[in-house]
């Protein structure tokens, strides 16, 4: 399965380390979690959502990334967020599979991807193939904005 990934350059690497110091949404630190997503359009709402609304002071070394990996994730039952966060911590602690999916809060369509690093199938995965990637060029006024706004 084709899995994305938008972060800055210096955290492309698929180790977890950023979740073992901090933690993840739905995971607890001391385990390495690595957070992709199933839709790349997911991967850039979830980042986007962490930077200024007004877009300044981003950081301009974001890239868009995507890994093959063949393995299929265990769905996470999602009632709530003290189930999906009690389930997500067994499954790292226990290595049993080395994906899980979330139902995205963002994009209830598409999935959250975890990855665990600690998995003996992760030294399979292969490391991002990445391209740059401007929020600012990604969320400039369409040019026809004006024009649609005219005909209304």
């Amino acid at each position: 399965m084709k899995l994305w990934r938008l972060t800055r350059a210096p955290y492309v690497a698929l180790d977890g380390r950023g979740a073992l110091l901090n933690g993840a949404r739905y995971a607890p630190a001391g385990y390495p979690v690595v957070s992709l997503a199933s839709e790349a359009g997911l991967a850039v709402l979830v980042a986007l959502r962490y930077q200024p609304r007004d877009l300044v002071g981003i950081p301009g070394d974001f890239v868009l990334g995507w890994t093959e990996v063949d393995a299929l994730p265990e769905r996470v039952p999602d009632p709530d967020e003290d189930t999906i966060r009690a389930f997500v911590g067994d499954w790292l602690a226990s290595r049993r599979s080395l994906l899980t999916a979330i139902r995205s809060k963002v994009l209830p369509e598409a999935d959250v991807i975890y990855l665990n690093p600690a998995h003996p199938d992760a030294a399979r995965v292969p490391p991002l193939t990445t391209r740059p990637f401007d929020f600012a060029e990604c969320l400039h006024t369409p040019p026809m904005l004006a024009r649609f706004k005219e005909s209304q």
